[in-house]
């Protein structure tokens, strides 16, 4: 076996290229798009390259078949809040071969240990944390747009290469063609109406002010609960939408307000993957007009939670409740779309967890989010669960 640093246009395609072959023969698979994964590395398109470093590498058997890949990735500006300085690996696929596994682990071990790092999360994604994060160790069904899928066996080669695990995800998934309770509803009508509320979807004409709006309330929201938290822009949701357009759907992004005050947010999007699928991780002419095709056909039936958040001041006051009944009066109007999964939510997140099984939500799908010391002795220290009362 051979491992080769992912330099030339040539290597850049076995990138891609390996993953093709290691899921060649599983029909649940969607490939992602080429382009979308050149953009990651490309520093023209990933605002991450701006505090941070990544690296690339493809793997080949004797023979010089592809049989796995693997990048490293270092941001900046949280690898130095850790105990540890940590960085992180991703696109992380190989054969069912533990040597195999190891050499790619270790490579971008040794990259990163030679960059002062001490520590590696994994997978993970250099971006943001609603995209390519965590391994799937249950529920492998259809992987939705982003969200990790692989083999089974991945779970044995992190764990026995020494990973353990940091945190916990799960993915929700809620049936939309069963109605919900009459309480539920009775509650969320009435928060919906209390004084002072007011719930907004997304249109593209407000779209600047409603950029603004979201990453007010996403700050605010997550920065009270996780650690290293990183903000987020305007000009990447911005950006993320624009990037969505063919695809969203308005009424499905919304923002809460009181008095006039952004006070929650709500994002979800259809589910691209069912397109997809069919298209092989090409954008040519011909799969333009084949997802084309397959949109007017409404091939798109299952959407994506993205996220939900509330700022803490206005937590528990059943703000998530408004949201979802609003979805589920848009579902109503839209009845091709059957299911909506929620992913992923954290163990350090158990406030939202109870809100999506309240809701009648399941959960379907795990994740594990893994973390390995280079320091073999040092004390591992898993990222910490807030204590909730129900």
């Amino acid at each position: 076996m051979k491992i080769y640093k992912v330099t030339e246009k040539s290597s850049k395609k076995e990138f891609l290229k390996a993953a093709k072959i290691i899921y060649k023969n599983d029909p649940v698979w969607v490939c992602p798009m080429d382009n979308q994964i050149n953009a990651v590395f490309d520093p023209k398109e990933n605002t991450y390259f701006k505090h941070g470093i990544a690296e690339r590498w493809v793997l080949k058997d004797d023979s010089g078949k592809l049989i796995g890949r693997i990048a490293g990735f270092i941001n900046y500006k949280t690898s130095k809040t850790e105990k540890q300085p940590t960085g992180g690996i991703g696109f992380f696929e190989c054969i069912n071969n533990q040597k195999a596994a190891n050499l790619l682990f270790d490579t971008a071990k040794e990259w990163l240990k030679s960059n002062n790092i001490e520590a590696m999360d994994g997978p993970i994604n250099f971006g943001e944390r609603d995209s390519y994060w965590g391994l799937l160790v249950d529920g492998f069904t259809h992987p939705s747009y982003e969200i990790a899928y692989n083999h089974k066996y991945y779970q044995d080669l992190f764990e026995t290469y020494g990973f353990k695990t940091y945190f916990k995800q799960e993915g929700f998934h809620l049936d939309v063609t069963k109605k919900m309770s009459d309480r539920f509803m009775r509650i969320a009508e009435w928060v919906s109406k209390k004084p002072g509320y007011e719930f907004k979807h997304f249109t593209w004409e407000n779209a600047e002010q409603f950029t603004k709006d979201f990453a007010e309330v996403f700050n605010i929201a997550w920065e009270s609960f996780m650690e290293n938290f990183e903000p987020l822009k305007v000009e990447y949701i911005r950006k993320t939408l624009k990037k969505a357009k063919i695809i969203l759907e308005e009424e499905f992004i919304r923002i809460a307000y009181k008095d006039g005050k952004p006070i929650a947010v709500y994002l979800m999007y259809p589910d691209v993957n069912m397109i997809l699928k069919h298209l092989n991780g090409k954008m040519h002419l011909w799969n333009m007009m084949k997802f084309l095709y397959l949109k007017k056909k409404k091939t798109m039936t299952r959407a994506r939670g993205v996220l939900m958040g509330v700022i803490p001041e206005f937590q528990n006051l059943g703000i998530e409740s408004a949201f979802i009944m609003e979805i589920a009066k848009v579902i109503e109007r839209k009845p091709h779309y059957k299911e909506i999964e929620f992913s992923w939510v954290g163990d350090f997140n158990p406030k939202m967890r109870k809100i999506f099984i309240s809701v009648g939500c399941v959960s379907v799908k795990h994740y594990i989010t893994y973390r390995y010391l280079f320091d073999r002795n040092a004390e591992f220290i898993r990222y910490p669960i807030p204590e909730f009362k129900t």
